[in-house]
């Protein structure tokens, strides 16, 4: 039998959670090889096919739950410090971009349909402001909108816990409704969206405040697994057969109109606050299980294939639409047309693939060297200020690997 999770603590790796990343990624290739297969062609089953991209909304949930889990961890336990914001943001850009600036540069150099690409989609694309910046989204990088989002998230973060800096101790119990009415305020973001004076080819809708929800979410979550006291919430939210239903509910209702059409065309604004209240329902339902109330093994999400695909999960979002540029000529497919399971099966594998090698020769490499540079630093530091005698503190500790890997999209 597994320890229970020690209330206040700061929570191990949790292996689930790497298997549930290995879904996101995959949910995410699925939709796009169903857009560009014309399967999502106004069916029910079109319909499902196109509400993948939800998987969207579990990745922000995620991203939420593990950067704010140290700052929850600060509030409701005052013996431990808050995160750095220098070594925060230099993990963030270590984890991002060396992986991502070698997919943009392939992509636009050797992607027929992404070139010939100017100086502007050039300079968007390299520092992920596409979400900004009119007409910049081009073949085979389209996907990277979600990334620029999430970017704009990691810059948001150290502000969101300055905010709520002064709920800490007996306070922390403020922080749950102070991020929920948040998120309810944010749902209003889709009117003042359609209302700037934007240039053509900008949707403000994209923008960090219109997909706050999906990332409160998780943040909530942190705040549950790290309370002392979940209450009702963190009970209802632990049980894996309750919240698989809430889920199936939450994406159903994604799948209809309640939530807009799939595929191009604009949503209304109150589709689209539907849409982000239920990408946060689908993102808690789905992590709820995983991360609250005492550990548990997951047959699926823990065996070795979901942690390897889990590991290779940020390349497969980065490098799945160049490949599926590459597979149409391949195997001889018309863009939208051809069987989608074929098309799929093959940008899968081919993806694993190269996921597998951009991971082991630049994500990999680039992240153990941030862990040496910090273990050396760390050790200089000791040796010059703390006499042999002194134990370090809990916040000069380096994390492990496994802290660094799921820190991680």
């Amino acid at each position: 039998m597994r320890p229970q999770r020690q209330v206040g603590a700061p929570a191990a790796f949790v292996p689930a959670l790497e298997g549930m990343r290995a879904l996101a990624a995959v949910g995410v290739m699925t939709t796009h090889v169903a857009f560009q297969t014309g399967a999502v062609d106004g069916s029910v089953l079109g319909a499902i096919w196109g509400r993948f991209d939800m998987a969207v909304a579990l990745f922000f949930a995620l991203s939420g739950f593990l950067l704010w889990r140290p700052h929850a961890v600060a509030a409701h336990d005052v013996a431990h410090k808050p995160p750095g914001v220098a070594r925060y943001l230099r993990h963030r850009v270590v984890r991002i971009w060396p992986a991502y600036v070698v997919v943009v540069v392939v992509v636009l150099m050797l992607l027929p349909d992404a070139r010939p690409a100017g100086a502007t989609v050039w300079l968007a694309n390299l520092t992920l402001t596409q979400v900004f910046v009119p007409l910049s989204l081009t073949a085979g990088l389209t996907q990277m909108w979600s990334l620029s989002v999430e970017v704009s998230f990691y810059l948001a973060l150290p502000l969101f816990a300055w905010l709520l800096v002064r709920l800490r101790g007996r306070q922390a119990r403020w922080r749950i409704p102070v991020l929920s009415a948040a998120a309810v305020l944010s749902l209003g973001w889709a009117w003042v969206a359609d209302a700037l004076p934007l240039a053509a080819g900008v949707e403000a809708k994209n923008w960090l405040p219109g997909h706050l929800p999906w990332f409160v979410s998780g943040l909530i979550l942190a705040e549950l697994v790290v309370s002392r006291s979940g209450g009702v919430v963190a009970r209802t939210g632990s049980r894996p057969w309750l919240m698989a239903g809430v889920a199936a509910v939450a994406f159903a209702l994604s799948c209809t109109e309640l939530a807009g059409p799939t595929g191009l065309a604009p949503l209304a604004p109150w589709q689209f606050a539907v849409k982000m209240v239920l990408g946060a329902i689908l993102g808690f339902a789905l992590l709820g299980p995983l991360v609250l109330g005492p550990p548990r093994a997951h047959r699926i999400l823990d065996s070795a294939p979901m942690q390897a695909l889990g590991r290779w999960s940020y390349a497969i979002f980065i490098w799945h639409l160049a490949v599926l540029a590459a597979v149409f000529p391949l195997a001889g497919v018309i863009p939208f047309s051809g069987s989608m399971m074929v098309v799929w099966c093959l940008t899968l594998l081919l993806t694993i693939g190269v996921s597998a090698a951009s991971y082991s020769w630049i994500e990999d490499p680039a992240r153990r060297w941030l862990r040496r540079s910090e273990q050396r630093a760390a050790s200089a530091s000791a040796t010059a200020q703390v006499r042999p005698d002194q134990p370090s503190r809990q916040s000069d500790r380096v994390p492990s690997d496994e802290h660094y890997r799921q820190q991680s999209r």
